[in-house]
Protein backbone atom coordinates (compact mmCIF):
# COMPACT_ATOMS: atom_id res chain seq x y z
CA UNK A 1 0.00 0.00 0.00
CA UNK A 2 1.37 3.83 -1.09
CA UNK A 3 0.23 6.79 0.02
CA UNK A 4 0.43 8.92 -3.43
CA UNK A 5 -2.26 11.58 -2.50
CA UNK A 6 -2.15 12.61 1.47
CA UNK A 7 -4.57 10.50 3.71
CA UNK A 8 -5.21 8.55 0.66
CA UNK A 9 -4.06 5.01 0.70
CA UNK A 10 -3.68 2.99 -2.74
CA UNK A 11 -2.87 -0.48 -3.25
CA UNK A 12 0.22 -0.66 -5.89
CA UNK A 13 1.46 -4.57 -6.94
CA UNK A 14 5.18 -5.35 -6.26
CA UNK A 15 6.34 -5.52 -10.26
CA UNK A 16 8.41 -8.33 -9.90
CA UNK A 17 5.14 -10.26 -9.32
CA UNK A 18 2.69 -11.00 -12.51
CA UNK A 19 -0.16 -9.85 -12.81
CA UNK A 20 -3.03 -11.89 -11.34
CA UNK A 21 -6.41 -12.50 -13.26
CA UNK A 22 -9.32 -14.94 -14.26
CA UNK A 23 -6.73 -17.08 -16.22
CA UNK A 24 -4.36 -17.66 -12.74
CA UNK A 25 -7.44 -18.35 -11.14
CA UNK A 26 -8.73 -20.84 -13.65
CA UNK A 27 -4.94 -22.05 -13.51
CA UNK A 28 -5.34 -22.40 -9.49
CA UNK A 29 -8.91 -24.38 -10.18
CA UNK A 30 -7.40 -26.95 -12.57
CA UNK A 31 -4.39 -27.39 -10.00
CA UNK A 32 -6.72 -28.33 -7.37
CA UNK A 33 -9.35 -30.15 -8.97
CA UNK A 34 -6.39 -32.43 -10.68
CA UNK A 35 -5.71 -33.06 -7.01
CA UNK A 36 -9.25 -33.56 -6.10
CA UNK A 37 -11.25 -30.94 -5.23
CA UNK A 38 -14.66 -31.23 -6.11
CA UNK A 39 -15.74 -27.56 -5.77
CA UNK A 40 -12.81 -26.32 -7.78
CA UNK A 41 -14.02 -28.83 -10.75
CA UNK A 42 -17.65 -27.48 -9.88
CA UNK A 43 -16.24 -23.77 -10.53
CA UNK A 44 -14.25 -24.96 -14.22
CA UNK A 45 -17.81 -26.94 -15.20
CA UNK A 46 -20.13 -23.44 -14.70
CA UNK A 47 -17.69 -21.24 -16.50
CA UNK A 48 -17.26 -23.68 -19.36
CA UNK A 49 -20.78 -25.76 -19.62
CA UNK A 50 -22.50 -23.19 -21.74
CA UNK A 51 -20.11 -23.34 -24.25
CA UNK A 52 -19.58 -27.23 -24.27
CA UNK A 53 -23.57 -27.77 -24.32
CA UNK A 54 -23.72 -25.30 -27.31
CA UNK A 55 -21.19 -27.41 -29.07
CA UNK A 56 -22.52 -30.78 -28.52
CA UNK A 57 -26.16 -29.54 -29.54
CA UNK A 58 -24.82 -27.72 -32.50
CA UNK A 59 -22.95 -30.99 -33.30
CA UNK A 60 -24.50 -34.10 -32.42
CA UNK A 61 -28.67 -32.63 -32.03
CA UNK A 62 -30.82 -31.09 -28.75
CA UNK A 63 -31.81 -34.72 -28.15
CA UNK A 64 -28.88 -35.91 -26.67
CA UNK A 65 -26.76 -32.66 -25.99
CA UNK A 66 -27.07 -32.88 -22.37
CA UNK A 67 -25.84 -35.91 -21.89
CA UNK A 68 -22.75 -35.76 -24.37
CA UNK A 69 -21.94 -32.74 -22.29
CA UNK A 70 -22.53 -34.47 -19.61
CA UNK A 71 -20.04 -37.30 -20.53
CA UNK A 72 -17.38 -34.52 -21.67
CA UNK A 73 -16.77 -33.08 -17.86
CA UNK A 74 -16.77 -37.10 -16.62
CA UNK A 75 -13.96 -37.20 -19.28
CA UNK A 76 -12.29 -34.42 -17.99
CA UNK A 77 -12.53 -34.98 -15.10
CA UNK A 78 -10.58 -38.51 -15.28
CA UNK A 79 -8.27 -36.96 -18.12
CA UNK A 80 -7.53 -33.80 -15.49
CA UNK A 81 -4.49 -35.28 -15.31
CA UNK A 82 -3.15 -35.25 -18.22
CA UNK A 83 -3.50 -31.68 -19.10
CA UNK A 84 -0.46 -30.02 -19.17
CA UNK A 85 -1.35 -26.47 -19.35
CA UNK A 86 0.47 -25.95 -23.09
CA UNK A 87 -3.00 -24.08 -23.63
CA UNK A 88 -5.31 -22.78 -21.83
CA UNK A 89 -7.86 -25.23 -20.02
CA UNK A 90 -10.90 -24.28 -21.99
CA UNK A 91 -9.26 -25.08 -25.47
CA UNK A 92 -8.18 -28.52 -24.03
CA UNK A 93 -11.45 -29.31 -22.76
CA UNK A 94 -13.15 -28.00 -26.28
CA UNK A 95 -10.85 -30.39 -28.22
CA UNK A 96 -11.94 -32.75 -25.40
CA UNK A 97 -15.47 -32.17 -26.15
CA UNK A 98 -15.07 -32.47 -29.86
CA UNK A 99 -13.70 -36.03 -29.37
CA UNK A 100 -16.28 -37.01 -27.17
CA UNK A 101 -19.15 -36.08 -29.82
CA UNK A 102 -17.56 -37.58 -32.71
CA UNK A 103 -17.13 -40.90 -30.65
CA UNK A 104 -20.61 -40.54 -29.31
CA UNK A 105 -22.00 -40.27 -32.93
CA UNK A 106 -19.81 -43.20 -34.05
CA UNK A 107 -21.03 -45.18 -30.86
CA UNK A 108 -24.86 -44.51 -31.22
CA UNK A 109 -24.53 -45.96 -34.67
CA UNK A 110 -25.98 -42.73 -36.88
CA UNK A 111 -25.42 -42.93 -40.33
CA UNK A 112 -22.14 -41.20 -41.46
CA UNK A 113 -23.73 -39.98 -44.68
CA UNK A 114 -20.98 -37.75 -44.61
CA UNK A 115 -22.50 -35.63 -48.02
CA UNK A 116 -25.99 -35.82 -49.18
CA UNK A 117 -26.67 -34.79 -53.21
CA UNK A 118 -29.90 -33.71 -52.92
CA UNK A 119 -30.50 -30.13 -53.40
CA UNK A 120 -34.01 -30.75 -51.50
CA UNK A 121 -32.11 -31.67 -47.57
CA UNK A 122 -34.39 -28.71 -45.90
CA UNK A 123 -37.67 -28.78 -48.58
CA UNK A 124 -39.02 -31.00 -45.67
CA UNK A 125 -38.49 -28.66 -42.85
CA UNK A 126 -40.82 -26.32 -42.68
CA UNK A 127 -39.96 -22.67 -42.83
CA UNK A 128 -41.32 -20.22 -40.13
CA UNK A 129 -43.23 -17.20 -40.59
CA UNK A 130 -41.29 -13.84 -41.31
CA UNK A 131 -42.21 -12.70 -37.45
CA UNK A 132 -40.81 -15.63 -35.83
CA UNK A 133 -36.65 -14.94 -34.85
CA UNK A 134 -34.67 -16.46 -37.30
CA UNK A 135 -31.67 -17.62 -35.02
CA UNK A 136 -34.27 -20.45 -33.90
CA UNK A 137 -35.18 -21.18 -37.90
CA UNK A 138 -31.50 -21.09 -38.02
CA UNK A 139 -30.45 -23.71 -35.13
CA UNK A 140 -33.33 -26.16 -36.24
CA UNK A 141 -31.47 -25.80 -40.52
CA UNK A 142 -28.47 -26.25 -38.62
CA UNK A 143 -29.97 -29.57 -37.03
CA UNK A 144 -31.12 -30.94 -40.15
CA UNK A 145 -28.05 -31.14 -42.07
CA UNK A 146 -26.44 -34.61 -43.04
CA UNK A 147 -23.86 -35.39 -40.26
CA UNK A 148 -20.75 -34.31 -42.28
CA UNK A 149 -22.13 -30.79 -43.29
CA UNK A 150 -23.39 -30.12 -40.31
CA UNK A 151 -20.13 -31.69 -38.40
CA UNK A 152 -18.15 -29.17 -40.82
CA UNK A 153 -20.17 -26.64 -41.19
CA UNK A 154 -20.05 -26.23 -37.17
CA UNK A 155 -16.14 -26.97 -36.79
CA UNK A 156 -15.76 -23.88 -39.50
CA UNK A 157 -18.04 -21.03 -39.40
CA UNK A 158 -18.65 -21.46 -35.73
CA UNK A 159 -16.19 -22.75 -34.29
CA UNK A 160 -13.39 -21.36 -36.34
CA UNK A 161 -10.92 -24.18 -37.08
CA UNK A 162 -9.10 -24.88 -40.77
CA UNK A 163 -10.01 -27.05 -43.17
CA UNK A 164 -6.85 -29.10 -41.95
CA UNK A 165 -7.85 -29.37 -38.68
CA UNK A 166 -11.27 -30.27 -39.17
CA UNK A 167 -9.70 -33.40 -42.15
CA UNK A 168 -7.66 -34.74 -39.19
CA UNK A 169 -10.76 -34.74 -36.61
CA UNK A 170 -13.05 -36.20 -38.81
CA UNK A 171 -10.67 -38.59 -40.99
CA UNK A 172 -11.26 -36.88 -44.24
CA UNK A 173 -8.97 -35.22 -46.54
CA UNK A 174 -9.42 -31.38 -46.81
CA UNK A 175 -11.05 -31.69 -50.50
CA UNK A 176 -13.98 -33.56 -48.71
CA UNK A 177 -14.38 -30.46 -45.82
CA UNK A 178 -14.35 -28.01 -48.45
CA UNK A 179 -17.20 -29.58 -49.89
CA UNK A 180 -18.79 -30.29 -47.39
CA UNK A 181 -19.00 -26.81 -46.16
CA UNK A 182 -20.04 -25.29 -49.60
CA UNK A 183 -23.22 -27.81 -49.54
CA UNK A 184 -23.96 -27.19 -45.88
CA UNK A 185 -24.28 -22.83 -46.99
CA UNK A 186 -26.11 -23.88 -49.81
CA UNK A 187 -28.27 -25.73 -48.39
CA UNK A 188 -29.21 -23.52 -45.13
CA UNK A 189 -29.24 -20.24 -47.59
CA UNK A 190 -31.96 -22.01 -49.59
CA UNK A 191 -33.69 -22.89 -46.62
CA UNK A 192 -33.02 -19.50 -45.02
CA UNK A 193 -34.20 -17.69 -48.23
CA UNK A 194 -37.36 -18.95 -48.26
Amino acid sequence: MELTTPGVATLSRDPDEPARGAGDAETADVALAASGDGRAFERLYRAHVARVHSLARRMIGFDVADDVTQDVFVRAWTKLGTFRGEAAFGTWLHRLAINVILARRTSLGTERGRYHDGADVLDAVPSRPVVNDLSLDFQEAIGRLPDGAREVFVLHDLEGYKHEEIASMLGIVPGTSKSQLHHARMTLRKHLDR
